[in-house]
């Protein structure tokens, strides 16, 4: 099996996290371990990474690629890093890295049913288990399809393409890929047809809801951040505008100070900012890389050093 992976923005982030010998490091999305490779290679026996994914896939890759490193590979969600460190007897980190989205390996590998590009199973699942795109198309009702296309698609023709997908399954049900990408393309205008791909947007939010990525998101944030030292860091790199919405809103979260009126003589809410930005405004790839790697064009990557708490 090959798990192909590129590492987006890689000396950005070796920069941010300021990997250290002796430091504890988890890649809470590993995929084919481009990123921990190179963290793990920078650490020495009193080092640590630790990879996590839920794509059994992805595990197996990695573990190979990590082989004979001070590194172990675990199948998890990120959200439930958490449970895994405590499962572990570890702590906290000096650094973690979040490397969202889909993989290259899984739009690559036409029977996972990613992409548009190929005909195969609606499946989607990052996990390779539970619920699946088929259960989502053939079972879930006008208004809900509608609402994801339009949430997270961010997908104009939203009401259109719910409809038609509910009209062909009363026929039979939706099995592939390609049949639910040609649903797409007969439901938006033609001019939308010739301007652009019309399916990108419809799959995209298909794949957020089967695997629950925004909900993830918002508690693997906030998992990673209860398991980072005083000084510990969090890169996250998004590649959606809904990604980086999440993020940028739970770091301002954590950069937030006194909320006291401006006329108040002194602080008496207590509130101090629990993190200190790395990144003023997120970091993309430059043309070198633009070039050499087509998946790094909407990488934005922003980051956090955990601030000691204040007794």
């Amino acid at each position: 099996m090959e798990f192909a992976h590129v590492p987006v923005l890689l000396p950005e982030v070796l920069h941010l996290l300021s990997v250290r010998p002796d430091g504890v490091y988890i890649d809470g999305t590993v995929g084919g371990a481009g990123h921990s490779r190179e963290i793990a290679s920078r650490l020495d026996k009193n080092g640590l990474l630790i990879g996590l994914d839920r794509d059994p896939d992805a595990v197996a890759a990695a573990a190979a690629r990590l082989q004979g490193l001070p590194a172990m590979v675990i199948q998890g969600n990120y959200s439930q890093m958490r449970q895994i460190l405590d499962s572990l007897n570890i702590f906290a980190a000096d650094g973690i890295l979040l490397d969202l989205g889909v993989s290259s390996h899984q739009l690559d590998e036409a029977e996972r049913g990613f992409s548009y590009h190929a005909d195969a199973p609606l499946d989607m699942r990052m996990s390779q288990e539970g619920f699946s795109a088929y259960d989502l198309i053939n079972s879930w009702d006008e208004q809900a399809l509608k609402k994801i296309l339009y949430e997270y698609g961010e997908e104009k023709f939203a009401g259109s393409i719910a409809a038609a997908i509910v009209r062909a399954r009363e026929a039979s049900p939706v099995k592939t890929t390609g049949e639910l990408a040609e649903l797409v393309r007969q439901a938006v205008p033609q001019k939308y047809r010739r301007d652009k791909n019309p399916c990108k947007k419809t799959f995209q939010a298909v794949r957020i809801a089967v695997n629950d990525e925004f909900g993830h998101l918002s508690a693997g944030l906030r998992a990673a951040f209860s398991c980072l030292k005083p000084g510990g860091r969090l890169a996250v790199i998004t590649f959606h505008s809904l990604e980086d919405r999440i993020v940028k809103q739970q770091f301002a979260e954590w950069l937030k100070g006194c909320t006291c009126p401006p006329d108040f003589p002194q602080c008496v809410c207590g509130n101090r900012p629990k993190a200190r930005l790395l990144t003023r405004k997120p970091l993309t790839a430059g043309a070198s890389e633009l070039e050499q790697n087509h998946r790094s064009r909407s990488a934005k990557l922003r980051a956090i050093e955990k601030l000691p708490e204040i007794l």
